[in-house]
């Protein structure tokens, strides 16, 4: 082992480390350069060449194109900003579907659309939640989020961060638009005493989203906890989520009955009626996203 040379020119050989002392040591150095620099993205497993392979285009129009590798994955990892987190659109609008046609009895009276609209929550909450943990492409996002910060290239992250923002506003405004949609479905309005939009509402829906599925991915047991309950006057206690209690009380602090909500019958047709508009709606725009 080579040591350090000491006064007089006296080289002194390194104490030998024990296996528990190196790892103890390394490990301790690695975590104070993380501190000093940060994590960054890393896109080493995406090998350039294997790309160049799989897309089937020559190399040196690949090579022509990106002169230097570093650049091919600034693109990418701008191109995984602008479309990371897509929405979830066609099986949410079944579930709503399926939800209305359990409880179609309860929609003429304000009681009755009371406890469908929070047994949608309860169950679109978790839906959500699973689907999102299932999704490579909200795995990549919440990455993205995560390290965005750690990118040593400042324009690179610059970039990063505009494109990450704005999918996060476009997922919002369809936040905005799905809860603006459902509450007047249901008779329910914001609460004029708050003087906010729904925008704002989807907002705080969106950060307590983000925590939970962080949570889920390092505490699963923790983001996956159940209680059996009835929290919102909502009938027969069911087991709730911390995902749809999460949602539920925010939605509860920002919406009321709408005392102007009609109570017929004819109400529960246009109910379904808006949402068939609203699911072709839905999907015309993912179509045109794709």
């Amino acid at each position: 082992m080579k040591g350090r040379e000491g006064p007089g020119g006296i080289t002194r050989r390194h104490r030998r480390l024990s296996d528990a002392e190196t790892r103890e040591r390394m490990l301790r150095t690695a975590i104070e350069m993380i501190d000093r620099d940060g994590l960054t993205v890393s896109l080493e497993h995406i090998s350039f060449e294997a790309v160049i392979r799989a897309a089937d285009v020559s190399r040196s129009t690949a090579y022509r194109h990106w002169q230097y590798k570093h650049q091919f994955y600034g693109d990418l990892v701008r191109e995984l900003a602008s479309s990371a987190g897509p929405p979830i659109v066609r099986d949410e609008i079944s579930l709503i579907k399926q939800v209305l046609a359990e409880h179609e009895d309860r929609l003429a009276t304000t009681n009755g659309r009371h406890r469908v609209m929070i047994e949608l929550i309860r169950r679109l909450a978790a839906f959500d939640l699973d689907a999102i943990l299932a999704s490579p492409a909200w795995r990549t996002y919440h990455a993205l989020c995560a390290t965005v910060s750690g990118l040593t290239d400042s324009d690179l992250r610059d970039q990063v961060q505009a494109a990450l923002a704005e999918s996060e506003n476009a997922r919002i405004a369809r936040i905005a638009d799905a809860w603006r949609t459902l509450t007047g479905l249901f008779g329910y309005r914001l609460r004029p005493d708050l003087d906010t939009e729904f925008e704002t509402l989807a907002s705080v829906l969106s950060v307590a989203m983000h925590g939970l599925v962080v949570a889920a991915i390092a505490a699963p047991d923790v983001a996956r906890r159940e209680i059996v309950a009835s929290p919102f006057d909502d009938g027969p206690p069911q087991r709730w989520s911390l995902s749809a209690l999460s949602v539920a009380g925010t939605a509860l602090t920002f919406l009321e009955p709408d005392p102007h909500a009609p109570n017929d019958e004819q109400h529960v047709a246009q109910v379904y009626r808006a949402i068939d508009e609203w699911a072709s709606r839905l999907a015309g725009e993912a179509s045109s996203r794709d």
